[in-house]
């Protein structure tokens, strides 16, 4: 075969590759388009506040994992004993942690050691010891102290801890707001086709917001520039992409730092993986798979497009690295071992499209992005291409990257108002052609060190290393 039937047919490859991305990315815009406008047209006239006197509530245990956390573990507690919910404990798991994020809980919140039944239904390592505070005020708040064991660990022990019917599974270091819990319990009290299994919300940066005991009291756009894109990537992957995959009930992942989960389908399934470190796509995707497998009965993970938790991002390229290399690995991880639902009717769109979905344009998006980039040069070092198409073509996708971002940004502000003023607007137009060329290569090398670390250094393990730099608060 002649080297110009090789390029032809990798042209053609590549080709239909980038065609069907297109085709995905308007579909995604599309499809939450309508998902947004559904919630809110369900949603318009309803009052969270007359939710609180319903008799037939479930009861939520609110599950935050903390390792190192004495930077922001305050007002992060003062967020969750703060909540807006008739029934719910706020369960935070001490993993271990080398600082003083466990003397600094016990000494503000006046926490004594208690006796506290609970089995354990669900390995993990082993718990030292239960607390409860002697202050009246903080009744619905427990600490669990426990040896080091990872997240996904920590989480496995608050859930044998608990013992209400949902679980709210959180980052320690996030806010969320007051009528989080109201919002994401409505799902499982409104769907009467389907078996709610799940829920997830929109996941926004708070890094340069203010916090007044525990609450976002003002939004501010960051003023990091790493948080700056981040902003835009969370734009896009919750006000559009997983809007538009709930739309379809072909959700796969509920953010680890922000997802609402039926405790009783969990302990069945066995809880989360303490063997990767994408445990929240791996546990979704276990879950789906039961439902397919035994169950066998209609069910939802439901999508709430609301902001209802904030969280802080990292600010240093280093920290920056090291969260999406873990990201990769987990996903790598979940693929491969739930590979068998690949194609496979029987378990309907999720095999024939959210899964395949994931493999093709979440996993292998950033190595066919660094083939695709060696391959142009080659091919120009060698004359094979046509100059005035390959820049027609590379002008027309940073023209789509660009429409798509800025579609993003315009459901952001038309719906949910977060960030005020032109100043927001102007920073986001600007941060956005910068993105493109700096920050997507930059994220594409991170999943590739990634990929890397996965196969070839075997490194599945660890909770990471997150330097947190607090809050600004507000007195």
């Amino acid at each position: 075969m002649s080297s110009m039937s090789c390029v032809n047919i990798a042209n053609t490859l590549i080709l239909l590759y980038a065609c069907t991305l297109f085709l995905m990315y308007i579909a995604i815009g599309i499809l939450s388009i309508f998902e947004l406008r559904h919630y809110r047209v369900k949603n318009r006239n309803v009052n969270y506040q007359n939710m609180l006197s319903f008799y037939e509530l479930p009861t939520v245990s609110v599950i935050a994992p903390a390792y190192n956390e004495q930077m922001t573990i305050i007002e992060n507690i003062k967020c969750l004993i703060s909540l807006q919910y008739p029934d719910y404990e706020a369960i935070i798991v001490n993993d271990g942690s080398k600082d003083d994020t466990l003397k600094i809980i016990i000494e503000y919140f006046d926490l004594v050691k208690v006796e506290r039944a609970y089995e354990l239904k669900i390995p993990c390592a082993q718990i030292r010891g239960v607390y409860k505070s002697t202050n009246p005020s903080y009744n619905h708040l427990m600490v669990i102290d426990k040896e080091n064991g990872g997240k996904a660990d920590a989480l496995n022990a608050g859930i044998n801890v608990s013992r209400n019917e949902l679980f709210l599974a959180i980052d320690v270091d996030s806010i969320i707001e007051p009528d989080a819990i109201l919002k994401m319990v409505k799902p499982f009290l409104d769907d009467r086709e389907h078996i709610v299994i799940a829920s997830g919300g929109v996941i926004r940066v708070a890094n340069s917001c203010t916090v007044t005991d525990g609450k976002i009291s003002n939004v501010v756009f960051p003023h990091n520039l790493w948080a700056k894109f981040q902003v835009l990537e969370y734009f896009r992957a919750f006000t559009l992409g997983r809007m538009a995959w709930s739309r379809l009930n072909g959700l796969l992942i509920i953010s680890g730092a922000f997802g609402l989960f039926d405790r009783q389908r969990v302990l069945k399934v066995g809880g989360y993986d303490t063997s990767t470190v994408g445990e929240d796509l791996e546990l979704v995707v276990r879950l789906r798979r039961y439902m397919h497998e035994v169950e066998k009965k209609k069910y939802r993970v439901a999508f709430i497009p609301d902001p209802l938790c904030w969280t802080e991002v990292p600010e240093k390229i280093k920290i920056l690295s090291r969260q999406r290399n873990r990201w990769t690995r987990g996903a790598i991880d979940t693929i491969l071992k739930h590979k068998k639902m690949m194609f496979n009717p029987h378990y309907g769109l999720i095999g024939m499209l959210s899964f395949p979905n994931w493999v093709l344009f979440e996993w292998l998006a950033p190595i066919i992005q660094a083939v695709g980039l060696i391959y142009t040069v080659v091919v120009i070092i060698f004359g094979w291409v046509n100059l005035h198409v390959m820049f027609s073509l590379i002008l027309f996708v940073l023209t789509f990257s660009v429409m798509f971002s800025l579609f993003a940004i315009f459901f952001e502000a038309f719906m949910f108002h977060k960030y005020h003023g032109m100043g927001y607007v102007i920073q986001s137009l600007l941060i956005l052609l910068l993105e493109m060329i700096f920050y997507q290569p930059l994220n594409m090398y991170f999943a590739l060190t990634g990929n890397y670390d996965f196969f070839f250094r075997k490194k599945k393990k660890g909770w990471g290393t997150m330097t947190r730099t607090g809050f600004s608060k507000k007195k």
